[in-house]
């Protein structure tokens, strides 16, 4: 019920790798998209689609993701429902990676201790210090990460913990609440060199509406939005919302590299159909 201090995440998060079962991409310079949830906005699976547009655009990701807890349909859901068999094989995941550019880590097959907390925060039902670790343990230990988080404060300890780490990071945060870009006003993009406030328009985008990023009542329901965007389907809203998170990603990948030039690169793989090439492969 009370806020968590820096200390206490520090611990949890050290520990939580500690006990973790390690997955070596080594010589993959990967990165990991991944929201903390708990914005209680129940947005489509946009940090997930956004992973495989960056696997589109060309680059590597490990996406570590799980269950919702605080929304009707978490990354892992969503995969699961979609015919993606999680593992903890790392032959596997290398070979994921390798041919699709991307691959999945469902966090309850790499973090053991977790197993009997799950079942708590499944009863609880409500965001809890785990939405805050999430991204933060990917057993992967990538170089580089996008994060979502749904308070300012929480940007300020993720900026405060990764500053200490050698990690090339990008932090968002809409200043509506969301834990991602929404493009429904202003978001604050904490990275490596600077913090800033940002507008749509600064990103070549429009200003949305919070309705235009439902993202379903059931799994179901989420599942038809995420493939129709994968697809060509979507919406302009939704395209936009899913490039512009991914062209963060492609940013921080790409050092030195402008903000328009990786929206362009996000657009172009999700619009091309490299997106949903990568997607296919993963499957198969």
């Amino acid at each position: 019920m009370r806020s968590i201090t820096i200390e206490e995440l520090t611990g949890f998060r050290d520990a939580l790798l500690e006990l973790c079962i390690p997955v070596n991409f080594e010589g993959y310079n990967h990165i990991d998209l991944c929201g903390t949830g708990g914005d209680g906005k129940n947005t489509f699976n946009i940090s997930t689609l956004a992973s495989f547009v960056v696997a589109g655009a060309g680059g590597r990701v490990a996406k570590h993701g799980n269950y919702g807890v605080s929304s009707a349909c978490g990354s892992s859901n969503v995969m699961e429902y979609l015919g993606y068999e999680f593992t903890n094989d790392v032959d596997k995941l290398r070979r994921d990676i390798e041919t699709a550019g991307i691959c999945v880590l469902h966090a309850p097959k790499f973090h053991p201790a977790m197993k009997n907390v799950a079942p708590v925060r499944k009863k609880l039902g409500v965001k809890t210090f785990f939405n805050m670790l999430g991204p933060m343990v990917n057993p992967s230990f990538p170089k580089h990460q996008l994060v979502g988080v749904f308070s300012l404060e929480l940007a300020r300890f993720y900026n405060y913990l990764y500053q200490q780490s050698d990690k090339r990071y990008v932090i968002l945060h809409s200043l509506d609440g969301y834990d991602e870009i929404s493009l429904t006003g202003s978001f604050k993009m904490i990275n490596n060199e600077a913090e800033q406030i940002l507008q749509p328009n600064d990103i070549g985008m429009q200003q949305l509406q919070q309705e235009q990023l439902f993202g379903g009542d059931t799994i179901p329901e989420a599942a038809k939005i995420f493939v129709d965007i994968l697809e060509g389907n979507g919406t302009e809203a939704q395209n936009n919302a899913v490039i512009a998170n991914a062209a963060m990603a492609v940013n921080c990948l790409n050092e030195g590299q402008s903000i328009a030039d990786s929206v362009a690169a996000a657009k172009e793989s999700l619009i091309s159909g490299k997106a949903y090439k990568a997607f296919k492969t993963l499957l198969n």
